[in-house]
Order: C-alpha cells, then structure tokens, then sequence
C-alpha cells in the first residue's frame, strides 16, 4: 500500500492507524500547493479530487476520505479492535463519531485556515466551533477515549485537534481534550508516524 500524505494534513490519522495495526506501506509526500509528489508524479493523477489522504492499495484501487479509510484499514486486522465489527451497533455508533469529527471539527475548523475571510467571520466560526469542543471535552472528562478503547477516531480526532495552534487556539481551554491530546501524542504510533513524516524530503 502507498499512502499519500501533506505535512500537518488529516492524513496522520490513518498514518497513525497503519502504524497501530503493523501493516507496511509506503509513504509518499505531497505538496499541497503544486501537487507534486515525492515520488515524481502529480498527486492529481492519484486523486482528482486534489487533497489528501489517498491510500493506493496493492491492486491499484485509490481509496480517499480519510474515515473511509480508517474504517477499511481497521477491518484488514479486526483483531487489533480499532473499530468494532461491521454490521454491529457499536459501529454505527462509531461511524456517528466519525461523521461528527469530519463534518463539525474538521469541516468546522476549515474556514479558519482562509486568509480571504474576514476575521469577523472568522469570530462567528470559533463560537460554534467552540460548542463542538465544549461537547467534545464532556465526554472526554469522563473516559480515556471516544469510545471503549483507543480507535480509529481517536486518531482523527488528535489530528484534527493539532490544528488549534495555527488558529491561536489554546486547547488548556478544555482540560480534557488537553488530557487526550497528550495521552494519544504519546503513543509509539503516533511518535513513529510523525517522525516518519519529517523524515520525507519537501517536495
């Protein structure tokens, strides 16, 4: 497999995941303005759609959106319980946290990556952007993790959350996703995958 990543990008979540789950890979860097990859190509033959993760499997499929892919790698060791069984309530449960993270945390956060919007506009975002995170560090003052145990969203989720510094966001704000953030940073996995990606040249 061929996982196609951007520094700081959504693409550590299943980068982190494969390194839970002992799979190899290849990683292959992207560059996010020119769409030049690392390994000569352009990025736009791999996804069209033009930004990252794209996982490229071993027969050629091109796998994107990343809780897609989180949930296809979790299913390729199902022993490693990083998602539960299809077909269970406690995936539906966890495709509803996926769906959570992807359309209000990262959707939510996107606009504040813009220089073109006005910082007045930017101020109505963070206030809703800010009850998401009020919901978020609820449920994570009660357990470690999202759900039962460490998880595919749990990935994504410290992901997105490594985000903040860059909106001057200082996540102390929330004590618990503070916790998280530093309870999911430590893991090896983690360490490996961002250690890997400073690794790999700048293209």
């Amino acid at each position: 497999m061929k996982l196609y990543f951007a520094a700081n990008a959504c693409s550590l979540s299943p980068h982190i995941v494969l390194r839970e789950l002992g799979l190899p890979f290849e990683l292959v860097r992207v560059n996010n303005k020119t769409k030049q990859t690392s390994e000569g190509r352009s990025f736009l033959d791999v996804n069209p759609k033009g930004y990252v993760a794209a996982l490229v499997l071993d027969n050629g499929e091109v796998l994107t959106e990343g809780p897609a892919i989180l949930q296809y790698l979790a299913d390729l060791k199902p022993e490693k319980m990083l998602a539960p069984a299809n077909g269970t309530w406690e995936r539906v449960r966890l495709q509803e946290t996926l769906n959570f993270i992807t359309s209000e945390i990262h959707a939510g956060c996107a606009p504040l990556f813009s220089s073109e919007i006005p910082e007045g506009v930017k101020d109505v975002v963070k206030e809703k952007f800010y009850k998401r995170l009020d919901n978020l560090d609820a449920t994570l003052s009660r357990k470690d993790y999202l759900h039962d145990e460490f998880g595919v969203a749990d990935a994504y989720l410290y992901t997105v959350l490594s985000w903040l510094p860059v909106f001057s966001i200082d996540i102390k704000r929330w004590p618990a996703l503070a916790r998280f953030q530093d309870r999911i940073g430590a893991r090896p996995s983690t360490r490996a995958a961002l250690a890997a990606e400073e690794a790999v040249p700048a293209v």
